[in-house]
């Protein structure tokens, strides 16, 4: 899958492109289902699929301009998990356009034209039903479709995609993780709730409270999930490892607002030395949540604290072995 950021010229070099454009956080099932749709009828008509979607989320820029973050979405997937999924879902190409204040203002009419037609040259454009676009979410399905007779591309629009009678979307998915619900969450992505990245240094606490942890950074200072969790950790040998982990902001240690994902193996492999989890790419699947975050009076209660959660991630473990 190749990735360019903004126009790029080698990609309006091409023959043109079938396309769909979201945010695609998450990439739950109903965009699995799209982005299936829009690489069968690339494959018809000879053309390239590929994704636009957006860094930052509209929605957390437009937070950010009007000075309120907590009005920002709560975020799924990093960055890097949103284009692993995708490239899973077979998708040639994806265009990444940074939103900004040129791009927020830019009328519908003039996306469509200078965006689309001229600098992706789209010859198939899959939408969603509640597809909206342009400087004050001006243009709709219905604009796009006119502009699509007139400027030679095919305009198509999917409708919302439904689990059990629920539809299904990533305010959905949003919803499930904030509730700690991640069997739901689960039966929404299509698969477990994971969360990856390199492991960075952290301030060494765990190994002084007798727990080493992995700490990998998450780039949202909104996640969708947050607390302490049972998971399943892929990277550290050939087989997944079972473990608990802290995702949130660690409120007995530090008042930073950096989120961070603690990591602490149930059963750490005896090939890897002490420093020797630096800089490897984890994925963390978070299987069960064992409760919110808790602010402990002391570093000691904090110890006991982890200890207790060890046990029972220990023990949900043994129970769904």
């Amino acid at each position: 899958m190749r990735v360019f950021r903004g126009h790029h010229p080698s990609f309006a070099a091409g023959s043109g492109c079938a396309l769909t454009i979201g945010n695609f956080d998450g990439v739950h099932r109903g965009h699995q289902a799209m982005l299936a749709l829009l690489n069968n009828e690339a494959r018809l008509r000879g053309l390239r699929s590929c994704v636009m979607t957006f860094e930052p989320h509209p929605r957390d820029w437009f937070a950010r301009k009007l000075g309120k973050p907590e009005a920002a979405p709560l975020r799924i997937a990093t960055l890097r998990d949103k284009l692993q999924e995708l490239e899973h879902c077979g998708v040639d190409d994806v265009v990444l356009m940074r939103f900004d204040d040129r791009l927020a203002s830019l009328p519908a009419e003039d996306f469509i034209r200078q965006v689309l037609v001229e600098q992706l040259r789209a010859r198939y454009v899959l939408v969603g039903d509640d597809f909206r676009f342009g400087a004050r979410r001006a243009g709709d399905y219905a604009l796009l479709d006119a502009a699509g007779n007139d400027l030679g591309f095919d305009v198509a629009r999917m409708m919302s995609y439904e689990v059990h009678g629920l539809r299904v979307s990533s305010s959905a998915v949003r919803e499930a993780l904030a509730a700690g619900d991640m069997r739901r969450a689960a039966a929404l992505l299509g698969r477990p709730y994971s969360i990856s990245g390199h492991v960075v240094h952290g301030r060494k606490l765990g190994r002084d409270l007798g727990f080493r942890t992995l700490n990998l950074r998450f780039p949202s200072h909104r996640p969708a999930a947050q607390g302490i969790f049972v998971v399943r950790v892929h990277g550290l040998g050939p087989s997944p490892l079972p473990g608990v982990a802290s995702l949130g902001v660690r409120p007995s240690v530090e008042d930073a607002g950096r989120v961070l994902l603690e990591v602490h193996c149930l059963e750490w492999p005896a090939h890897i030395a002490l420093e020797g989890g630096y800089a490897r790419l984890l994925r963390v699947e978070l299987m069960h949540k064992l409760h919110d975050e808790r602010r402990y009076p002391s570093l000691e209660a904090l110890r006991e604290g982890i200890a207790q959660d060890v046990v029972d991630a220990t023990a949900w473990w043994r129970a769904h072995a």
